[in-house]
């Protein structure tokens, strides 16, 4: 999936969030931002500082040493622009994660997989459930030691032991960090190589 055009700079969407949050919040610190934003404290102090130098946002002291931030007409035009960005960011990133999954499927089929379970229970397990609707493949359950007992899409999410009912042909991994420790611990459990796809 690293083909994604259009590719957004991690900071610029640091920054993208961090304009939308000052401009939805009312008052903050940087330590309420920092927390909200799931970024360091030291992270969202520097953006800040950087995004004042330029211009982006003005700064008004309020009591109890709180300061209030204002978007300026630089800095909402500099959001627009990064806004327009990250759109089309998304839509590529959709659009190379729909061939992708679409590619994976039709090689399925073409191995005669009938039923498969996912294993990861995120976004992109949501996508592969959508575009697997356009296959002849069944979705039989899945599979998230993290997310085990949660409901989707009908399905109530399993942890490994779900391995052992053998009504799949495969397991699709639909979570993408830590693939190879995935891979390993299905191995572990007993499942062949041949029968783990990965987007």
């Amino acid at each position: 999936m690293s083909g994604a055009l259009g590719r957004m700079e991690k900071e610029d969407l640091h920054i993208l969030r961090l304009m939308g949050e000052i401009d939805r919040l009312d008052n903050h610190s940087q330590r309420e931002l920092s927390k909200q934003l799931n970024l360091s404290l030291g992270l969202v102090n520097a953006f800040l500082k950087r995004l004042v130098s330029k211009g982006y946002f003005k700064v008004k002291t309020m009591p109890r040493n709180r300061v209030k931030y204002f978007l300026t007409p630089e800095g909402l035009a500099r959001k627009s622009k990064l806004t327009a960005e990250f759109l089309h960011y998304s839509i590529n990133f959709y659009r190379d994660i729909k061939s992708l999954l679409l590619n994976k499927f039709s090689e399925m089929e073409v191995k005669d997989v009938r039923a498969v379970l996912f294993c990861g229970a995120g976004e992109v397990a949501e996508l592969a459930y959508l575009y697997l609707q356009l296959s002849r493949i069944k979705l039989v359950g899945i599979i998230d030691e993290r997310l085990q007992g949660r409901s989707f899409f009908g399905f109530r999410v399993s942890g490994f032991d779900r391995l052992e009912n053998p009504d799949w042909d495969m397991v699709l991994l639909t979570r993408l960090e830590d693939t190879e420790k995935t891979i390993k611990a299905l191995i572990e459990k007993g499942v062949k190589e041949e029968k783990i796809a990965i987007i």
